[in-house]
């Protein structure tokens, strides 16, 4: 049956209350909670996260995105002493690639954005610390300003000296070592040392993304280590999360909407161990709607919208920059199971988890999930949807 409603952004909207959005994580990585949603029995389970090994069979194949996140976020002020705020997106040096190590290239250039947007305009300068400064230099359409980083020291040493988590801004709490962090909505949502070791997965690797792929934050050692003991293949792929993941859909239809492209990294190991899995009869669970997305654009005819072939493959390695947006209607090509956090309204990311398990389903296992006190967003629970 057609849905003749999932065209429009309206349709991807649902309630939550304040207190079920989670502002710090749980006490363990795995102490997460893990709703089971069975797409064909139309039916909910409630777990915890390491059920989701019992979901897992000899011969499948786990896929993680490895991206860490950077201290991307810099804090400071304008000569005036009002406060501004610099995240870091990407570096905008034609000279690197978007998997150059960032200690090795001239990362000086930066694509960022900034708030307060409206008075950061070309020619202001943001003083973050002594010997530290940011020098706005263009704006883009997109929002983005060009900005140069200015200091005694080499710019990545400075980012990760002065940096801060780039945590979303939904997370709101009091920062007691920012003056005044409580009194400034801007602010607000400041890192301690808990996020920088949780607002992270344990198998990251190469720097460069701005905001965490969620999913995996879940995942232990002990988890990835009895996930191979099954005889499941663990494999890697890269995709470096960009500025995009805070976009609102606010387009009235999706189709109008247009994702920011983020680079991937796809391996000729990875394609082989993809390739060998399905060839046994394995199944292909992607980690988070980014590996999801990039194994849906390196899939044979993969990024194709409804029709087209079933899933099989081949994967095909590859690096680049992708700007897929998987909304309904779509036919996945390279994906058999999703294990995914809750993801906002409206959300092109919910509208991913809605073209997977269908629109309808995926509302009302958002439901379920409020009625049961899950928590939800960047810090909390699961779902697995097979």
């Amino acid at each position: 049956m057609t849905d003749e409603r999932a065209g429009r952004t309206e349709a991807y909207d649902y309630e939550l209350p304040a207190e079920l959005i989670a502002a710090r994580p749980a006490a363990r990585r795995d102490a997460s909670r893990l709703l089971v949603l069975d797409r064909a029995r139309r039916r909910f389970t409630d777990a915890a996260f390491p059920a989701l090994l019992e979901r897992l069979r000899a011969g499948d194949a786990v896929v993680v995105n490895d991206s860490r996140v950077f201290p991307a976020r810099l804090l400071g002020r304008k000569p005036t002493g009002a406060r501004a705020e610099i995240l870091l997106v990407r570096p905008e040096s034609d000279a690197l690639h978007p998997f150059a190590p960032f200690d090795e290239a001239d990362t000086r250039l930066w694509r960022a954005m900034v708030r307060p947007g409206g008075k950061l305009k070309p020619g202001r300068t943001v003083d973050i610390a002594d010997g530290f400064a940011v020098e706005i230099l263009d704006s883009a359409p997109d929002g983005t300003r060009l900005v140069r980083l200015a200091g005694d020291d080499d710019p990545w040493s400075l980012i990760q000296r002065h940096g801060r988590v780039p945590l979303p801004p939904y997370i709101v709490r009091d920062a007691p070592d920012v003056p005044d962090a409580g009194r400034d909505g801007a602010w607000r949502a400041c890192d301690d040392a808990e996020d920088r070791e949780r607002y992270q997965t344990v198998y990251a690797a190469p720097a460069g993304s701005v905001a965490a792929p969620t999913a995996g934050l879940h995942f232990t050692p002990e988890t990835l280590a009895a996930i191979e003991a099954r005889g499941v293949r663990l494999v890697s792929l890269t995709l470096h999360v960009g500025f995009g993941t805070f976009r609102p859909v606010t387009a009235d239809r999706i189709d109008e909407h247009e994702v920011a492209p983020e680079a991937y990294s796809f391996s000729p190991d990875a394609a082989e161990a993809l390739n060998a899995a399905r060839a046994a009869g394995g199944r292909v669970f992607a980690v988070g709607t980014t590996s999801c997305r990039v194994l849906e654009t390196v899939v044979a005819g993969g990024g194709g919208r409804g029709g087209g072939p079933p899933a099989g493959g081949p994967f095909a390695p590859g690096r680049g920059w992708t700007d897929l947006f998987i909304r309904p209607p779509y036919t996945f090509r390279a994906v058999d199971a999703l294990v995914t956090n809750f993801h906002l309204p409206r959300s092109s990311l919910l509208m991913l988890v809605a073209a997977f398990a269908g629109r309808e389903l995926t509302l009302e296992a958002y439901a379920h999930a409020i009625r049961e006190r899950y928590r939800f967003y960047s810090y909390g629970d699961a779902m697995v949807i097979t």
